[in-house]
């Protein structure tokens, strides 16, 4: 894997993280994670799992375009804690069609 894809994995890879905790939570009414709804990103859970997850709904995708991805970042480093597969959450935001990355998130 290139530089620039290792970099891409781990600029998003705090999306996967918080994706992870909000399906964790069954009940929560209105919590908010750097600026989304977690009930929102349910939207995407979907996308993320499964050995050949389908593509994105839009729904999902206005969370993903919405995503406070410098707020996020600050949490890249769970992911490995929380067992993600960042390559399924890099193509979950590329099939979104996000592509400006923050500068906090490289590594």
């Amino acid at each position: 894997m290139g530089k620039n894809n290792t970099k891409f994995l781990m600029q998003f890879a705090t999306f996967a993280m918080v994706l992870t905790f909000a399906m964790m939570v069954k009940e929560a009414t209105s919590m908010s994670i750097c600026d989304m709804d977690i009930n929102d990103m349910q939207k995407c859970r979907p996308a993320i799992t499964g050995n050949n997850p389908p593509p994105p709904v839009n729904d999902c995708c206005v969370v993903v375009r919405k995503a406070n991805f410098e707020c996020l970042c600050r949490f890249k480093f769970y992911l490995p804690i929380l067992r993600i597969d960042p390559s399924k959450v890099v193509a979950l935001v590329a099939k979104c069609g996000v592509t400006t990355v923050p500068r906090s998130c490289q590594v």
